[in-house]
């Protein structure tokens, strides 16, 4: 047998090492795409974590909770997926033994006896009032949970630290009466003066150790008063438990800064729901209005199909990869001066003042639904063929998505100023983080899908995007200033994992500044906790920027945000063609992104404009997004009929009008599917496909100034 194709040693339960339920070596995906497997020590320990590590002897590179993660396999093949709130780990066993013995012991944790897999009920529709008050109550008890664990965390790796160090016991002591504030663990401090009855003695009533027992007990009460008044509020329907629904957006940046920052932004896997009353009656393919009732936060077991040779190439544009122009932002109605600089209608003067929106004639018109219902039986499978109702959509469509990707073009006028390359790569780099910005509060709902040959127009830094394909989706866009040009092609498949979405792009974007050329692609993105807590989204992994025209390069890192730690971090460094650095740079993806001087110093590249106070009543959009479904006064009589601003089901998506969005939304895909069938389906007209790519033919922006002299056909 070739080494390749051997078993590695498994440990079951050894009693030199009790603690360890399994342990062993087998294959796991890297973290980076294109990169296949790797040979990793894997541990199962009783607690229910599962960590993993280069070897043995090495620190732990990453660890899963199994009672709190979704596992996936698939009849006949010897993978094992195991997706949490915060990490997803891709397993291979090389053998049938191997794969038999980690899957039963996985199984003790996120199926543990006495616990059935997720089943389907008949519910009924329980009261928006209802939802909202449960979800408010639902949360504080997270919040009270999460302090809970945190302190008895802490409390446990002090009591651990000193029975490790019993040296260290008598200045621990002293220490009691030297406590720093910003010590974190002097807070809890070991005392062995404890009455018969478990109290204190009252010459210990101020110590740290009691103040923080007196704290827990309070947080203790509280929690079971928010338990009472959950279940009363549950009371009203005890055959079908309601639905706590927060609002799937983050608090806006004002909202933050009124409120004191929480341990983490997304410690989300501490915070406990409802149980999700949940909805498959809007689906065109559905037969039956069902309600799902999901578990609480506990693991789930899935079994994969086996994809054929087609899923596997099925592509979808992703639905979260875009960003925020400097306008002033406010929540009444203000003017926008801007000058519409790339304006070829020679009837229009480029310094004409536009007065833009700053809101949404409508914010959302009840709840999202969710998105778990519908993925569940899809785990594993691309999903380009799955319907969704107009519930799960925003008033935009995937093309207006792509503009917002351009929402900072005015960086790359600073690039084409810039004389230092390296400075102008820092810029670049800039501008490509800030595509993901908007994002910041964009989980609960996707785009409209265009139709084939469907456009947008954007004459703010000249952009145009064109669907060009429908199976695949892939969208291309251009977009043009002083001195750059833009390429893209939008493309991508996903891959739903049990609890989180996985958004992979595929296609490349190329700028050109004078006589460089730029050229990358996108990492991974990931829309976590679907099944329960607030969702958030996540971008992970590399993303290469490079010269090529000088060779130099910008590595810049995406970093999955930690259990604690700060979370959207961005990091990277400027390689010059002889592979030295030249330059570092660090911020976030959803603030700023700085170019390091020094140890001291940071010098911004961009900073985020703040989000509009309404921003979560309104889909999360920034100020720039709320705009790219207007038509103003400079766009009437000169838009062609295949723009996406004259979509019915969007503009009454956009009006609050559901039901009218629905029946349009309908419509306009049937006629799409009859064209089809008819053989007289659209091609596109401004963009040509150069092997993967597609590049702008041009011509748009002179028909356009021509008034559309030659006849475009309607898609609606």
């Amino acid at each position: 047998m070739s080494s390749a194709r051997q078993s590695f040693p498994l440990y079951i339960d050894t009693a030199q090492n009790s603690g360890v339920v399994c342990e062993g070596w087998v294959l796991k995906k890297r973290r980076k795409k294109m990169q296949g497997f790797a040979r990793r020590y894997f541990v199962l320990d009783q607690s229910g974590s599962l960590s993993y590590s280069i070897d043995p002897k090495r620190p732990i590179r990453d660890q899963i909770f199994l009672p709190h993660a979704a596992l996936s396999t698939a009849v006949g093949r010897k993978d094992i997926h195991v997706d949490s709130s915060n990490a997803t780990f891709h397993i291979k066993c090389l053998t049938a033994d191997d794969f038999n013995t980690w899957l039963t012991a996985i199984r003790q944790f996120v199926l543990p006896e006495g616990r059935r897999p997720l089943a389907g009920k008949i519910t009924s529709r329980l009261s928006q009032s209802q939802f909202n008050r449960s979800g408010i109550i639902a949360e504080g008890i997270g919040s009270t949970i999460s302090e809970l664990e945190a302190a008895f965390t802490a409390l446990q790796s002090e009591s651990t630290h000193e029975r490790s160090h019993p040296s260290l016991k008598s200045k621990s002591e002293k220490d009691k009466h030297h406590h720093h504030p910003k010590d974190v663990f002097n807070m809890f401090k070991k005392s062995h003066q404890v009455n018969e009855d478990g109290t204190l003695p009252k010459s210990n009533l101020d110590s740290p150790l009691n103040i923080r027992f007196q704290q827990i007990n309070i947080a203790l009460a509280s929690l079971k008063s928010q338990h009472a008044a959950l279940l009363r509020s549950l009371a009203h329907d005890v055959t079908a438990p309601p639905t706590a629904r927060g609002s799937p957006l983050p608090p806006t940046t004002e909202e933050k800064e009124a409120e004191p920052l929480s341990p983490s932004r997304f410690n989300t896997a501490l915070s406990r729901r409802s149980n999700l009353a949940i909805s498959m009656s809007s689906l065109s393919d559905s037969a039956h209005n069902e309600w799902f009732d999901a578990e609480e936060d506990l693991g789930e077991e899935f079994f994969l199909d086996v994809p054929n040779l087609d899923e596997e190439r099925e592509l979808v544009v992703p639905q979260s990869e875009t960003s925020s122009l400097n306008q002033t932002t406010s929540s009444d109605e203000e003017e926008h001066s801007l000058p519409l600089a790339h304006d070829t209608d020679p009837s229009v003067n480029a310094a004409r003042q536009v007065i833009r929106r700053t809101r949404l004639p409508s914010g959302p018109i009840g709840d999202e639904g969710s998105l778990f219902a519908i993925l569940k039986n899809n785990v594993g499978k691309d999903l380009t063929t799955i319907t969704l109702p107009v519930s799960f959509n925003e008033p935009l469509t995937l093309l207006q998505r792509t503009a917002e990707e351009l929402e900072y073009y005015n960086l790359l006028h600073q690039a084409t100023e810039a004389k230092d390359p390296t400075q102008r790569l820092c810029l670049v780099a800039a501008f490509a983080v800030s595509g993901y910005a908007h994002t910041r509060y964009r989980t609960g709902r996707k785009g409209f899908n265009p139709m084939l040959a469907e456009t947008f127009e954007d004459v703010r830094m000249k952009f145009l995007a064109e669907k060009v394909s429908h199976n695949p989706v892939v969208i291309a866009y251009h977009a043009e200033g002083k001195g750059w040009e833009l390429n893209a092609t939008s493309a991508g498949k996903t891959k739903f994992w049990g609890k989180s979405l996985e958004i992979i792009p595929l296609g490349t974007t190329r700028l050109k500044i004078g006589n460089d050329e730029y050229e990358w692609n996108k990492p991974s993105s990931f829309m976590r906790n679907l099944m329960m807590g607030t969702k958030y989204l996540e971008h992970c992994g590399k993303m290469t920027i490079e010269n090529t025209t000088n060779g130099a390069t910008c590595v810049l890192d995406f970093k999955q945000s930690g259990y604690w730690g700060a979370s959207n971090e961005v990091s990277g460094m400027i390689l010059s063609p002889s592979r030295d650095v030249t330059a570092r740079i660090e911020g976030k993806w959803d603030e700023q992104i700085a170019q390091a001087i020094d140890s001291s110093y940071l010098h911004v590249l961009w900073r985020t404009t703040p989000f509009p106070k309404e921003s979560p009543q309104y889909y999360g959009f920034t100020a720039f997004g709320m705009t790219l479904n207007e038509i103003s006064s400079d766009l009437e009589g000169r838009l062609p009929p295949t723009d996406s601003r004259f979509r019915p089901d969007v503009r009454a998506l956009e009006h609050g009008n559901d039901v009218e969005a629905e029946t349009q939304k309908t419509r306009v895909e049937e006629m799409q599917r009859d064209r089809r069938r008819r053989g007289v389906d659209r091609v596109p007209r401004w963009f040509k496909q150069d092997g993967d790519e597609w590049t702008y033919v041009g011509g748009y922006w002179e028909a356009r100034a021509k008034g559309w002299k030659t006849p475009v056909e309607p898609l609606w």
